[in-house]
């Protein structure tokens, strides 16, 4: 068709114009074939089954992918599609959320359970889809249901688009970091389950790890340490992501300064800085120069636990940085400095410092003008027992969290599936918008009712919001990491106290505001973001800490389709799970 074309017009045009047409031509046919091959798609399997592992000088089954703990590393380029075929060999009910990835248009294969979908019930099998989009830099997969994730989980690693390149300088080699957790002798999944019975909090984890091993400090640990050799001179960029259920946590390497790059698949302006803070859900890029004298430092992460009087694992993680050459039996590795575990001042410190990397290719569009203004308050309440037998929490009543008053509970058929299908009777749609009663968020030990609910927010396509998070001192204030599933959003604001309408967001930035999936809500302050809902679909908000998600501190926005089809919901998969 293009050739018969430029015959016919040959007959009136010069050759030489000709000949520049048909080498335009060719040129754009090349590039189109390139684009067109440029996105790949990738299959995988992912097989859900115990396997047993030994930590902690106890031998112990635990629910794997493919039976890795941690699970297999998905890897791909930016604008790739991944199929993941899930198959559930285990004696548990599973479902897996792809952490950072938008997944526009498509909240069937987001995963929380009872939320876009009903779980993969043991023997049975569900195809997830994942568009890659914007998404670039390091995000991560896990278990969304029950307490499965504290070993269902993997990195999930987004390249450049083929052709392009970093936005700093290209490292020598990479190395993902999970931390997480082991516990020595209790069945994760039932953690959960019974602490719902004594109305207390869940058991204690023994261990943090660092890519499944504890690491040199803690018992029948030592010679399983994960160990990072590198050579002197030589960049490397560490994949950081934190799987841990119920701590954020601080993270160094000794004497050497760490380089931040990115965070949640996001790039951010690059800073130096001697320590992390990485909150449960997080994952952050972080360039190593390894430039210091040849010899063997100690990786390692404790907890950030701001929570006064709230338990936590108290222990240190460890992995070891060895320069080539070096031989291990020099000596005890060198320590990093890690800040004390209630250093609220470190966490502000290291968090004040995120700023988008704003540039002409890389533009920051931070809402403006806004139509929705939201401000949700959350909490750590308590409840009285539902029977004459006192619980094991404080006073004798047992945990509860909630958003704005509201528990959230888990209906019984998904709500994604009840909005799409018009099924009555499994959600409201009268989440409240502020909190039900204004008052001084920070006084100690406030009385603060909640009630159970499955509620939610609707948004109406493409509306521009602004979401106030703001901390409470109801029972234990707490740093809280809140991730909005199905968006990412410009965190403008941030501080202590309660939030002031007046005068807080003159102080906003919007200029290079940094651009998150998962944002920690400071000890007895708020947070201000804001986000345009172009996502249409069922999109599930909670705290990454996974005590407060199980007691109620979770709700849901629904955004509206839009007017195209471009701009509503893709039909459900025939494999839907049925509930």
């Amino acid at each position: 068709m293009v050739r018969r074309t430029i015959m016919e017009f040959k007959l009136n045009v010069p050759n030489t114009i000709v000949k520049t047409l048909q080498t335009i031509v060719f040129f754009l046919f090349v590039l189109l074939t390139f684009q067109i091959a440029e996105a790949k798609i990738h299959h995988h399997t992912f097989k859900i089954k115990s396997k047993a592992y030994t930590r902690l000088c106890n031998t112990k089954k635990i629910l794997t992918v493919n039976g890795e703990f941690p699970g297999p590393t998905l890897k791909a380029y930016r604008g790739d599609k991944l199929v993941v075929n899930v198959i559930n060999n285990a004696t548990y009910n599973i479902t897996l959320h792809w952490h950072g990835a938008r997944q526009i248009r498509n909240p069937w294969s987001d995963g929380p359970e009872y939320v876009t979908q009903c779980p993969v019930r043991p023997g049975e099998s569900y195809v997830y889809k994942i568009d890659l989009t914007v998404e670039e830099g390091t995000i991560w997969w896990h278990a969304h249901s029950q307490w499965a994730r504290a070993t269902v989980h993997g990195a999930f690693i987004v390249y450049p688009k083929l052709g392009s390149s970093y936005p700093f300088p290209k490292p020598h080699r990479e190395i993902p970091l999970i931390l997480g957790e082991w516990w020595e002798k209790e069945n994760i999944m039932h953690i959960p389950g019974k602490a719902n019975k004594t109305g207390g909090e869940p058991a204690i984890s023994d261990a943090y790890t660092i890519n499944g091993q504890p690491g040199y400090l803690y018992p029948c640990s030592k010679p399983e340490t994960f160990k990072i050799t590198v050579v002197r001179g030589r960049r490397y960029l560490l994949r950081i992501i934190n799987a841990v259920m119920d701590e954020e946590l601080f993270f160094a390497i000794a004497n050497h300064t760490l380089t931040v790059v990115a965070k949640d698949g996001l790039y951010l302006k690059h800073f130096k800085t001697n320590y992390l803070m990485i909150t449960p859900g997080q994952s952050m890029d972080v360039l190593l120069h390894a430039n210091q004298r040849s010899n063997h430092y100690f990786v390692a992460a404790r907890a950030y636990s701001s929570a006064v009087g709230a338990g936590f694992d108290k222990t240190t993680t460890t992995a070891i940085l060895k320069y080539k050459g070096v031989s291990l039996n020099r000596g005890k590795p060198i320590l990093p400095y890690l800040p004390p575990y209630n250093r609220t001042e470190a966490s502000t410190r290291f968090t004040n410092q995120f700023r988008s990397l704003r540039s002409d290719h890389r533009p920051v569009n931070v809402p403006v003008k806004i139509d929705t203004r939201l401000l949700y308050a959350i909490s750590v309440n308590l409840m009285n027992c539902s029977d004459d037998k006192p619980c094991t929490g404080p006073f004798g009543k047992r945990f509860s969290s909630s958003i704005n008053n509201i528990s959230f509970v888990n209906p019984s058929v998904d709500i994604l599936r009840a909005y799409y299908r018009h099924i009555g009777g499994v959600f409201q749609e009268d989440f409240p918008r502020n909190p039900p009663a204004k008052f001084n968020y920070n006084f100690e030990n406030l009385p603060f009712p909640t009630r159970f609910g499955t509620k939610v927010v609707v948004l109406d396509y493409n509306s521009s919001v602004e979401l106030i998070l703001q901390g409470t001192n109801v029972l234990a204030s707490d740093n809280h990491p809140i991730h909005l599933h199905g968006y990412s959003f410009y965190v403008v604001g941030s501080g202590f106290g309660n939030f002031d309408r007046r005068k807080d967001p003159l102080k906003y930035n919007l200029v290079d505001p940094p651009e998150e999936t998962t944002v920690g809500v400071p000890r007895n302050g708020w947070t201000a973001v804001r986000f345009v809902a172009n996502n249409p679909g069922v999109w599930l908000l909670h705290c990454h800490i996974e005590r407060h998600a199980t007691w109620g501190m979770n709700t849901v926005f629904i955004v509206k389709d839009g007017s195209t089809k471009s701009s509503r919901i893709v039909k459900p998969p025939p494999d839907l799970p049925s509930c």
